[in-house]
């Protein structure tokens, strides 16, 4: 990942700077779709023949989905749906769910959730699909390397995944320049098929798509699934808007991405028209002969990118996830100093890795994956233009009509592809919608688990401003040194601070209440960072306040109480820190199965102590048990 970027409009240099970028990051996935996207159509689960005007019936609904979707849907419709610069469908949900009250937030709430959940199966797929796709040209000329196609792309995943733990900085300056390689030669392949048969351009007629539907009836229907395939990355535009900023993203779109890749479909229809037989693998056809080994490798490092962008994706929506309380704490390492986009997140990664590989072995060929692809992406699609019907009457103050309008056009095409895609569920379809349950049934037992401990604790804790009332100058007696007790609720007295003085009788001569808050906007700025308030008797209370894209270290927080006259000398400091030992308990507010499954996630949550990088040798821990 890059750099946020920095408020205000960038200058050209900057912008051309960042387009660059977002090229490897934000256009990988969808860059590399001609692999395999028109292949599947004439050879997939629900293949045509490739008669030209079945060619020209496909290229025209793949020119219209790029115009729908991607320019018109994402571009210029969802890129303005923005939470303080971040883009994304946790960043969306974020946004709109301060916005509707009672049952309608519940609502968009679950939807939000259930669409960030399906874009971890579309991280497992998008690497082994992508990759395989790549490889399998080496099937082109000859069999000879067929059996060395799955472990050549499980020894490429491996070495993808193994990487993650040095970050993108070092190899991420390349990114932008080989994907710009990559899409010139896009453009060069899909010349040369287009001067075979120049007529193909006719094909920009929606009137050929239509054609298309009339004469192969409920079949060509079902292709729509495959067509789909164009788009897949799409969301990607949206998730990255942070990283780079809206302008970069579009003028890439429109200066370079969209026309390469529309020449490159009309150049693989063109060749198709001229050779039927090319269908096999139309992409690698387009080449000569001896630039097919080459091109394989380009297009290997172009998928090895594309899979780079998702997986950083997943490691970004992993931590949106935890800091919005919808996840357990795990750990984030970061990779850069500067870039805050990059981290790494090892947990993460290596379910990641064992998934793709398993897909691999399973699936075996991009066709075969081809099935199961999409059907996450659409799904997440339609989420996406709920939320953003939310965002265009009630932030953006649009007439109910001009939005019930634009809607309606976006979720046509949405529940279109979505009813085409559902067909492919026995084929493999299943498998991204199961890790989308599994994952949304992981975030709303955790959020629902710590919302009830929540409501445990504090109906049994003692209001903090009175507790500082009972305290008298000489009781309990005070000791030198600075106590720091973490607490979830600003208001309420820690237990852990109840039990201390319980059990040793004493306080220490300053003690700061200190409550963490992840707001539900990306970024805090630096002078909003605490609030601190004095109660007097050596006891102060701070909030600390952070973006759901920034990381809460304790170091910062205390240079921010520094600023504002508190002395907290790192030495003199203990922190004490509560720790909830969970217990199911008979006729609870949740099953058994989530009682027992929200104690796992407890136990193997990551311990407050690293997450908010405290110093070990600082803390003191003191338990409680708790039953839910």
């Amino acid at each position: 990942m890059t750099p946020h970027p920095p408020s205000g409009p960038p200058g050209r240099r900057r912008v051309a700077g960042l387009t660059l970028l977002a090229l490897g990051i934000v256009y990988g996935d969808i860059g590399t779709s001609p692999l395999y996207a028109l292949r599947e159509c004439f050879g997939g689960a629900h293949p045509v023949a490739p008669t030209e005007a079945n060619v020209l019936g496909i290229l025209s609904l793949i020119f219209w989905v790029l115009v729908i979707v991607v320019t018109v849907k994402y571009q210029v419709y969802v890129l303005r749906a923005d939470n303080h610069g971040e883009g994304g469908i946790l960043a969306l949900m974020a946004l709109v769910r301060s916005e509707v009250g009672g049952r309608g937030q519940w609502i968009l709430v679950s939807l939000g959730l259930f669409g960030a959940a399906l874009l971890y199966g579309d991280g497992i797929i998008t690497p082994a699909i992508s990759v395989l796709s790549a490889v399998e040209g080496l099937d082109v000329t000859t069999a000879l390397f067929h059996p060395y196609v799955v472990p050549i792309t499980i020894a490429v995943l491996i070495a993808l995944f193994l990487f993650q733990y040095r970050g993108t900085g070092g190899i991420g300056a390349v990114f932008g320049p080989v994907m710009l390689l990559w899409f010139t030669t896009l453009v060069v392949l899909g010349v040369a098929g287009i001067l075979r048969h120049p007529a193909v351009l006719a094909a920009v007629n929606p009137l050929y798509a239509a054609r298309f539907f009339a004469r192969n009836g409920l079949h060509g229907y079902l292709v729509l699934g495959t067509v789909f395939l164009v788009a897949t990355g799409g969301e990607a535009l949206y998730a990255d808007m942070g990283h780079f900023g809206r302008s970069p993203i579009r003028l890439g779109w429109f200066s370079l991405v969209a026309p390469s890749l529309v020449l490159n479909y009309f150049g693989q229809g063109a060749l198709l028209i001229a050779d039927p037989q090319a269908a096999q693998n139309p992409f690698y056809r387009l080449a000569p002969a001896w630039a097919l080994y080459p091109l394989v490798a380009l297009s290997t490092v172009a998928t090895v990118i594309a899979s780079q962008a998702i997986i950083s994706g997943a490691f970004s929506l992993t931590r949106q996830a935890v800091q919005l309380g919808y996840l357990p704490r795990v750990e984030i390492v970061h990779t850069s100093s500067s870039a805050i986009g990059q981290i790494y997140i090892p947990t993460v990664n290596r379910l990641l890795m064992l998934a793709t590989i398993g897909l691999v072995l399973g699936f075996r060929s991009s066709s075969n994956l081809a099935a199961a692809y999409g059907v996450a992406v659409t799904t997440t699609m339609l989420v996406t233009t709920l939320l953003a019907f939310v965002v265009a009457r009630r932030l953006w103050r649009w007439p109910l009509a001009a939005a019930l309008a634009v809607t309606a056009l976006f979720l046509s095409v949405d529940v279109a592809f979505f009813g085409a895609n559902m067909v492919k569920l026995l084929q493999g379809g299943w498998l991204p919608l199961a890790v989308g349950a599994l994952v949304y049934m992981l975030m709303t037992t955790w959020k629902r688990g710590r919302d009830i401990l929540a409501a445990h604790l504090q109906s049994d804790s003692l209001p903090f401003a009175q507790f500082v009332a009972t305290v008298r100058p000489q009781s309990p007696p005070r000791v030198p040194g600075i106590a720091i007790f973490m607490s979830r609720d600003a208001a309420a007295t820690p237990t852990a601070l109840l039990h201390n003085l319980k059990h040793n009788k004493v306080l220490h001569e300053t003690v700061l209440l200190l409550t963490v808050m992840t707001e539900e906007i990306p970024h805090v700025p630096d002078e909003e960072r605490v609030e601190l308030t004095d109660l007097g008797k050596g006891f102060y209370q701070a909030v600390a306040h952070f973006g759901f894209m920034q990381y809460p270290e304790i170091g910062e927080v205390l240079d921010a109480l520094r600023a504002k006259g508190l002395e907290l000398e790192l030495l003199r400091i203990s922190f004490f820190l509560g720790r909830e030992t969970l217990m199911p308990g008979k006729g609870g507010a949740m099953a058994k199965w989530r009682e027992k499954l929200f104690s796992r996630m407890s136990r193997n949550a990551l311990r407050p102590t690293d997450f908010f990088r405290i110093p070990a040798n600082r803390v003191v821990e003191l338990g409680v048990q708790v039953t839910l």
